[in-house]
């Protein structure tokens, strides 16, 4: 059987720390800013983990 290969789409959007966890960008941070407080923004800026139901998944998709 061949090598499973990596979906690029997901390859962009998740990163693989040091330690194996997957890190993932924070949706809402695109558009409709002015409403947000900066405090808001500031948070969803940071990576965050991505979710123990989603991680078998984005494995595969990433060939991990």
């Amino acid at each position: 059987m061949p090598k499973m290969k990596t979906d690029r789409g997901a390859a962009k959007r998740f990163k693989v720390t040091g330690s194996g966890r997957l890190r993932r960008r924070q949706a809402f941070r695109s558009h409709l800013l002015e409403k947000k407080s900066s405090q808001r923004k500031r948070r969803l800026g940071r990576s965050t983990e991505v979710a123990p139901g989603d991680e078998k998944q984005v494995r595969r998709l990433l060939g991990i």
